[in-house]
């Protein structure tokens, strides 16, 4: 296992993938940061004020929105073996696909937990700076920390979905279209319809928002309510994932 696990990262890391979703989302969390707080407490933006402890949790929790790069990062990790026709020498190498996926899932979720420390890190500081400009730099607290952990959880959860995603649908740009169609399309839709909004809590969504304290969906499970059925759904696609892995054929 070990061995397969890091056959995974001399792929991830030989090529500029990895560095390219590492940067934007890099970028995308402090570029949300900086607006956030540049329009913080404004009485138009409806934005809590500098200081505050909503400002903190909610903007100590946005590196969670580079959940779709973290998604891709996963997709990527799983459907290149298809995309360049390597998946056959790679089972052929370690016949027991199961232990192939595995590896990939255990490969992904490290790169990502390193990933995530990085982003979660890049956040505070661009807040401290920001912020402490204004006055009111967040201090690394308890709850402060707890908010920057769950967004490091958060992300590494939505890379290991994109790896089962990615084994359930193999194709990589039909798997990355189809989790940025659901992401921006299904959840809001059913967030916004008020026929279905109370289903909004039961999906990733709901999960990350409820866990993450970003405040903005209906009716939101506890924090760790929301984190339990994020992961779920990730260890949910993990397994889906290595089945159909497993039982299908190669192509």
């Amino acid at each position: 296992m070990i061995r397969l696990v890091r056959a995974e990262w001399t792929k991830l890391f030989t090529t500029k993938v990895w560095l390219g979703l590492l940067l934007g989302s890099v970028v995308m969390v402090a570029a949300f940061a900086i607006f956030f707080t540049a329009f913080a407490g404004d009485d138009e933006s409806g934005l809590p004020a500098v200081g505050t402890p909503l400002y903190e949790d909610l903007i100590l929790s946005t590196a969670a929105n580079a959940n779709i790069l973290f998604l891709i990062l996963g997709i990527i990790g799983m459907t290149q073996e298809y995309r360049h026709r390597t998946a056959t020498p790679t089972f052929l190498t370690s016949p027991r696909r199961g232990q192939v996926v595995i590896a990939k899932l255990i490969a992904y979720a490290l790169a990502a937990a390193a990933f995530a420390l990085v982003v979660v890190i890049v956040n505070y500081v661009v807040v401290a700076i920001h912020a402490g400009a204004r006055g009111a730099a967040p201090s690394l607290d308890g709850d402060n920390l707890a908010t920057l952990a769950t967004s490091l959880v958060a992300l590494v959860i939505y890379a290991v979905i994109g790896v089962g995603l990615g084994a359930l649908l193999r194709n990589q740009v039909g798997a990355i279209v189809g989790g940025l169609v659901y992401l921006f399309v299904v959840e809001p839709i059913i967030r916004s319809v008020r026929a279905t909004a109370g289903a909004y809590k039961w999906m990733p969504g709901g999960g990350l928002e409820a866990l993450t304290a970003t405040f903005e969906g209906p009716d939101l499970l506890e924090a760790w309510q929301g984190g339990l059925l994020l992961l779920g759904y990730g260890l949910l696609a993990a397994f889906l994932g290595t089945l159909l892995a497993v039982r299908r054929d190669v192509v």
